[in-house]
């Protein structure tokens, strides 16, 4: 339960981070394609701080040498495009049921990257930090 909670809490940071750099991007940028823009740049944001932390705290994983680093960065990077895909059905659903209703949308990308770190930790811990040791 205590890992349950630390992962919860650790993932809450990080969908901050992602809705955070969404809203802050849109404050800068009002032009073509706005929206998608900054769906795309939160996961991006998200990924890097969630990776720092998930590896720290909840995996206690060290690397062996900076390409092994390398090597889990991007088999934890690969295992997010799936869930960045649940991720962004829910956040562009909201957007459409709610008719562009930013709230919304960022409820949705909530929900949605609830459900895809739930998912994220399972293929994790089961992939990345017990294949690459």
């Amino acid at each position: 339960m205590k890992i349950a909670l630390l992962y919860a809490a650790l993932a809450a940071i990080a969908t901050a981070v992602n809705i955070g750099s969404q809203d802050v991007f849109l404050h800068l940028y009002g032009g073509p394609f706005h929206v998608p823009a900054s769906v795309a740049m939160g996961p991006a944001a998200g990924l890097f701080v969630k990776n720092v932390l998930d590896k720290r705290f909840i995996f206690h994983f060290q690397a062996g040498s900076a390409s092994h680093d390398g090597r889990t960065f991007v088999l934890y990077a690969a295992m997010g495009v799936l869930t960045t895909l649940v991720f962004w059905c829910f956040e562009f659903g909201f957007h459409v049921l709610f008719e562009g209703s930013r709230e919304m949308r960022y409820l949705g990308g909530a929900l949605g990257l609830a459900i895809g770190y739930i998912t994220k930790y399972k293929l994790d811990k089961r992939y990345v930090f017990k294949a690459i040791r």
